[in-house]
């Protein structure tokens, strides 16, 4: 063990023993990186930076909280919003007014919904956008394209089948302790591919309460595919719902969709919405939404007071310095810096995503090795770096010019570790996890 890291690493053993799947959240585990090599836990976080257990500082040009922390860590202006919440308590018999005034700026931002409802997850939020979806229209399957979240309604989609989500995502998404007679309420159907929803609707069209599907993700959407979908969805009489979990206050203030030119029925909001902070939000049409009283969705945690303060004030801090502009601005350089430093050192990668949801992918033989090594060679730089980069408000140019420096001088000891065959030799962890594979 790498003295230098002994009390991260040690951590990630205890984790092993106490903790099934030794983190909460897939894309947090170190073996999506590097095992033996990703630090896996932080001790205090604050702009772009990041401390390590053994009080290692890293700048994360990484995964900036998988895409939560919007703005950057220890936000000064969100987390003295929140400061000031606790000190007036978080929780009473009575509930926040927050609550009515996110409803309100979520709305202006949106003026084709009408109303708001709130959980504090991505995945939790979108299963509430499903019941209330069916409660809407009294019908029970789903169409669906692209990844949203863990639960029943959509791991379903693998129930009786030979792995859908393995074809229309990523495989291995096991659906042990889904039950058996949820198999066929979930259909998938692939990015600017709307004869694929065309060929759903065409055998369960009466049976279909939405179609869900993130706007924008990694690619863009071809003229005139979402408004296609738009059009099924309403044809058929189902809900047409926007996952922007993902997209959500990256491009804009607001959704994705808002720059695409499609007003849905439903959309969903969490991540970058309370940058870091448990929050997500439902906003809808009224004649949807009111749908939500005939039926059961309630949870004590969803009234407390901090995530709609986050909320609000992330929104304005994100409002008042135009961050999307920022976000895309250093999602574009550092997609254009992979792609000159690859071409410089002659190592073929292939770059893609929007810009401020960034990846790549090296195009190599045995590739998962290759990342590890660059994972390690970066955070010996005094970086945290994979193959995702998601900009953060918090990043600078000195540190977007800095981490293309170090990235340039991992390439070069990847090239020639590639062209002797020592990547394996070099490498202190173990391979990396593939991780998702998008379509949308």
């Amino acid at each position: 063990m790498n003295s230098k890291f002994s009390l991260s690493l040690a951590a990630q053993e205890k984790a092993k023993k106490r903790i099934p799947g030794m983190t909460q959240l897939l894309s947090k585990r170190p073996d999506m990186f590097s095992m033996g090599v990703w630090p896996a836990y932080y001790s205090k976080a604050s702009g772009s930076k990041i401390w390590d257990l053994d009080g290692n500082e890293y700048t994360d040009m990484s995964i900036s909280g998988i895409g939560a922390c919007v703005l950057g860590y220890n936000d000064p202006d969100v987390d003295g919003a929140v400061i000031k919440a606790i000190s007036n308590g978080v929780a009473s018999s009575l509930n926040c007014p927050e609550e009515i005034e996110l409803a309100e700026v979520l709305c202006e931002l949106h003026p084709w919904a009408d109303m708001a409802r709130y959980a504090r997850t991505g995945g939790e939020a979108m299963t509430v956008a499903v019941r209330i979806a069916r409660a809407s229209t009294g019908r029970d399957k789903i169409a669906f394209c692209g990844y949203h979240g863990w639960h029943d309604w959509y791991l379903a989609a693998n129930v009786g089948t030979d792995n859908a989500l393995g074809e229309h995502l990523i495989p291995g998404l096991d659906p042990s302790g889904v039950p058996s007679q949820l198999a066929g309420t979930a259909l998938p159907f692939g990015y600017n591919k709307p004869e694929e929803l065309e060929k759903i609707i065409a055998e369960h069209g009466s049976e279909i309460a939405a179609v869900v599907m993130e706007p924008i993700r990694n690619i863009d959407p071809d003229p005139g595919f979402l408004q296609r979908i738009k059009e099924l969805a309403r044809k058929t009489g189902a809900v047409f719902i926007f996952d922007e979990i993902s997209a959500g206050f990256r491009i804009c203030a607001g959704g994705g969709h808002l720059k695409l030119g499609c007003e849905p029925d439903m959309a969903v909001f969490s991540k970058a919405m309370g940058n870091g902070y448990c929050m997500a939000a439902i906003i809808g049409r009224r004649e949807v939404m009111e749908a939500a009283q005939k039926t059961f969705v309630s949870s004590t945690n969803w009234t407390e007071k901090i995530g709609p303060t986050a909320a609000l004030a992330t929104i304005a801090k994100f409002r008042r310095t135009n961050a999307h502009e920022h976000l895309l601005e250093f999602g574009q350089k550092v997609q254009e810096g992979w792609q000159a430093v690859a071409d410089k050192n002659g190592i073929p990668v292939h770059v893609g995503g929007i810009y401020p949801l960034s990846h790549f992918s090296f195009e190599t033989e045995e590739p998962l090795s290759v990342k590890s090594l660059f994972v390690q060679l970066m955070r010996d730089k005094g970086f945290l770096a994979s193959t995702i980069y998601y900009p953060m408000l918090a990043h600078t140019l000195e540190d977007v010019s800095r981490y293309l420096e170090a990235v340039d001088e991992s390439f070069s000891t990847i090239a020639d570790a590639c062209k002797n065959d020592t990547v394996k030799s070099l490498m202190e962890g173990r391979p990396s996890g593939s991780g998702f594979k998008r379509l949308t």
